[in-house]
C-alpha cells in the first residue's frame, strides 16, 4: 500500500507548515485558538526553545530579548511574523528588531517525492557575526506511539531550562525535555496508519508529550538556552543550515 503526503504553507503565520496530510488524514494540530505557539509546524529562529530571562552575552556585550513565556523568551522571533515569498516558493525573513544583529532566514519546504517532504532553514549573518540557532516546532496530533531512542537528556532546573548536565540513561516519559545522541529515524505511529519517519541533521531533539491531544517532536541545532549553554556563531557568508525530513512509510500501528 502506498501513501501520498501533502502539505500547506502559511507565510503570513510565521512561515509554518499549516497542514500535513497523508492520503487526506491530517497529522498536525490546525486549531489556532490557543495562539501562534500551539499549532502547525513552525520554524524557530534565530533561537530555539527557551532563552533564560531573555538574556545572553555575546562578544563581550549583554543583550536581552522580549519575554513571551513567563520570565523567559521562547522559540525565536519568526513564528509570529509574516515572511516574504520568493518566486521559487522559498520563504524569507529579514531579522530586524528586536533582534540586534540583523541577518536573514530562508525557509524552503518541498516534496521530494510522493511520500517525503523536506524542510531546510538557513540563518544568514549580514556584516557581523552573531549567535544563531534553528529548528522546527511541529504539533502532531496525538499518535498511538512514538519510537524514540535517545542516548542522553539534559537535566532541567527550577526554571524548566537545561542546566548543562546530561542524564544517562534518560528518565522515562512524560517529557518536556531536550535530548541528544538520538537514534534516527524517529517514528510516529497513528492507528491504523500511517507511520511517519523523522530525520534531521540537528543533534538535539525536544519532546513535549504532556497534552492529551498532541505531541511535539522538535529537531533543533542547539539545546534550549543554547546562547548561554552551547553557543553557535554564524559568520557572514557561512550560514547555519538545518534540515528536517518527514517520510511516510506504510504499516500498521505496533502491537
Amino acid at each position: 500500500m502506498s501513501f501520498v503526503i501533502a502539505f500547506d504553507l502559511d507565510p503570513r503565520e510565521g512561515a509554518r507548515i499549516s497542514s500535513l496530510r497523508v492520503d487526506g488524514q491530517e497529522l498536525l494540530v490546525t486549531d489556532r485558538r490557543d495562539g501562534a505557539m500551539s499549532w502547525g509546524c513552525y520554524p524557530m529562529v534565530p533561537f530555539a526553545g527557551r532563552l533564560r530571562r531573555g538574556a545572553f552575552r555575546f562578544a563581550g556585550r549583554n543583550y536581552t530579548m522580549p519575554v513571551n513565556l513567563g520570565r523567559h523568551a521562547i522559540h525565536g522571533t519568526g513564528f509570529t511574523r509574516p515572511w516574504d515569498v520568493e518566486p521559487d516558493g522559498t520563504l524569507v525573513l529579514e531579522l530586524g528588531a528586536p533582534w540586534p544583529f540583523g541577518g536573514s532566514v530562508r525557509h524552503r519546504v518541498h516534496a521530494v517525492d510522493a511520500d517525503t517532504v523536506t524542510a531546510t532553514l538557513e540563518v544568514h549573518a549580514d556584516q557581523q557575526s552573531m549567535p544563531a540557532q534553528a529548528g522546527w516546532h511541529p504539533w502532531f496530533l496525538r499518535p498511538v506511539s512514538l519510537m524514540f531512542k535517545p542516548g542522553a537528556m539534559y537535566r532541567r532546573d527550577d526554571d524548566g531550562i537545561p542546566d548543562g548536565t546530561l542524564l544517562r540513561p534518560p528518565p522515562r516519559a512524560p517529557w518536556d525535555d531536550c535530548f541528544t545522541e538520538v537514534e534516527q529515524p524517529l517514528e510516529l505511529w497513528w492507528h491504523p496508519s500511517p507511520r511517519l519517519r523523522l530525520t534531521s541533521n540537528c543533534d538535539y531533539w525536544v519532546v513535549f508529550d504532556h497534552p492529551n491531544h498532541a505531541i511535539c517532536v522538535e529537531p533543533q541545532t542547539g539545546p534550549p538556552d543554547g546562547f548561554n549553554l552551547a553557543p553557535f556563531v554564524v559568520e557572514p557568508g557561512h550560514p547555519l543550515v538545518a534540515s528536517f525530513t518527514l517520510e511516510v512509510a506504510p504499516g500498521s500501528s505496533p502491537t
